[in-house]
């Protein structure tokens, strides 16, 4: 049966235009109109990891072999000391967000620093210092500019510290090297010596994982060693005696602190 537009009957609502409530009244029609409020500012956070307690830097010196009175030869790391160590800057919670002691190491002449670096220095009455560290604590009391740091006061034998450094710079590196991948045959007709080898599947996934071990830059990263054990201090020489090897070469910077514990000086938290 054929259906002509005389016989369907439409909604009386579709044949009259219709205003939403909004913009009928005046009071709602004004927040389509004003800008929305902005977003409230974050807080600062800070996410340098706190310290055990507070630390000292210090100067590789090299290796050598020390020997305890049972006749144990111990493998030890000799670090010195160059004139600083000296506090710069208390960092409190009311002026900047956080509890941190600055420290300056190694003096310098005046012309090998910035002028800001000498104003900031100045300002503390502090001799010209080449290098600048924070110590981030849970308190900051005690601590006042210009004070100097003995490591005597500080460690005793037998601490455990923790080390940080930068490592000696190889390069780059192939994988044998670098991730001590294993090399293929020499004889016997193989031609796959020190080659990587496959990297991936074809077709799925088709294409190389992120993080896959390969050749490239090796060393010269910023690497920390924990819970080393201070062996000696001398306090004659002005050295200290670590066991076990410390990143870089001698003559790199070193930076000390009380090593962490969980439980002990770390809550577990």
């Amino acid at each position: 049966m054929a259906m002509t537009m005389a016989s369907l009957s439409f909604p009386s609502s579709l044949n009259k235009p219709t205003l939403s409530s909004s913009l009928l009244n005046p009071s709602k029609a004004s927040s389509f109109l004003t800008k929305p409020s902005p977003k409230p500012k974050r807080a600062l956070t800070i996410s340098m990891s706190m310290e055990a307690g507070i630390g000292v830097m210090a100067s590789k010196l090299g290796m050598m072999s020390f020997f305890e009175p049972d006749g144990t030869v111990v493998p030890v790391t000799v670090v010195g000391f160059r004139e600083g160590n000296i506090v710069t800057q208390v960092k409190t919670l009311a002026t900047d967000g956080y509890d941190a002691v600055q420290v300056g190491y190694r003096r310098v002449r005046d012309k090998k620093l910035t002028k800001p670096e000498t104003g900031h220095l100045e300002k503390a009455g502090v001799i010209p210092l080449r290098h600048l560290q924070e110590f981030r604590l849970t308190s900051v009391e005690g601590f006042e500019p210009n004070q100097k740091l003995v490591f005597d006061e500080i460690f005793k034998e037998g601490d455990l510290v923790d080390v940080a450094g930068t490592t000696i710079g190889k390069g780059f590196q192939g994988g044998i090297k670098r991730h001590n991948f294993k090399r293929g045959q020499m004889t016997h007709g193989s031609k796959s010596h020190r080659a990587l080898g496959s990297i991936g599947a074809g077709t799925t996934p088709g294409r190389v994982y992120k993080g896959k071990k390969m050749p490239g830059r090796m060393g010269g990263t910023r690497t920390k060693i924990r819970k080393l054990k201070i062996v000696k201090v001398d306090k004659e020489l002005n050295v200290v005696m670590i066991k076990g090897a410390l990143p870089g070469k001698p003559g790199n910077l070193l930076r000390i602190t009380p090593a962490k514990i969980v439980g002990v000086n770390i809550p577990k938290n």
